[in-house]
């Protein structure tokens, strides 16, 4: 073989090795890019947490004055709203944001179970609602429609609309939510919810107050983003081995107990 054809098929194979080195940065990039995607909600809250301080009150549509808290609710200063009978042995909290899609994503993987668990008695979940995604990208969807789950709430529907809420959760950049009237007609999927007294509520911002009461208690309760998700205090959310069955099995553990 000349010299002159060793080099050729040098080259060839030099720049076939720098197209697969170039295809797997790409393929890299791309991991990266769905892996940041499913966890913006939390990594990103150290970032934007100033952010987040200083847009907070900024939207008219915020509602100053006192907190109204909607029906039922429970915990300190009544920022929870509590799903499950009250003596369930184990409680879960949740601290989330309609907006966020890491949110959906617990709430489509771990919904079945949580619905299992407290229909039987032996799970109390108590959310929380804020606003974390308003303040990172701006809007109000955050807001408005944790403002609309708490008029729910009063209607005693809470639970169906918390989860059709999430079943159709905009993209995280579309602030869908911010218009009241789709929150209106996205009650029209729970039977019995949209009603003047709901639709009252979720055009005059009710619960705006009580919105903005729990998103300041989650930034200055030193959690790192959303989801948090505490089972009987011990943070979950961040137990990369918990799934739909571990939990079930530590809540049906604690109830044997």
């Amino acid at each position: 073989m000349s010299e002159k054809n060793r080099d050729g098929k040098r080259t060839a194979r030099e720049r076939m090795a720098v197209e697969r080195e170039k295809q797997k940065a790409a393929e890299k990039r791309r991991r990266t890019l769905i892996v940041g995607a499913s966890v913006v909600c939390v990594l990103g809250l150290a970032a934007v947490i100033g952010v987040v301080a200083a847009n907070a009150g900024k939207d008219k549509s915020t509602g100053a004055g006192p907190a109204v808290a909607p029906s039922g609710a429970k915990g300190k200063d009544s920022l929870a709203i509590p799903v499950g009978k009250d003596g369930a042995k184990s409680t879960l909290t949740v601290w989330e944001d309609f907006r966020c899609p890491a949110c959906q994503a617990f709430e489509a993987a771990y919904r079945p179970t949580l619905h299992e668990l407290s229909d039987a008695g032996k799970l109390r979940v108590e959310y929380h609602l804020v606003r974390l995604i308003d303040g990172n990208l701006g809007g109000s969807g955050s807001l408005r429609a944790a403002n609309a789950a708490a008029c729910a709430q009063d209607a005693g529907k809470f639970r169906d609309y918390h989860d059709v809420l999430y079943a159709n959760q905009p993209k995280e950049t579309d602030d869908a939510f911010a218009d009241n009237d789709k929150l209106i007609a996205l009650a029209g999927k729970v039977k019995g919810l949209d009603t003047p007294a709901f639709r009252k509520c979720v055009e005059e911002g009710t619960h705006d107050a009580w919105v903005e009461k729990a998103n300041q208690a989650f930034r200055t309760g030193g959690f790192s983003g959303t989801p948090t998700v505490l089972l009987d205090g011990k943070n979950i959310y961040q137990d990369q081995t918990m799934t739909p069955a571990k939990l079930k099995q530590l809540v049906e553990s604690a109830n044997r107990g």
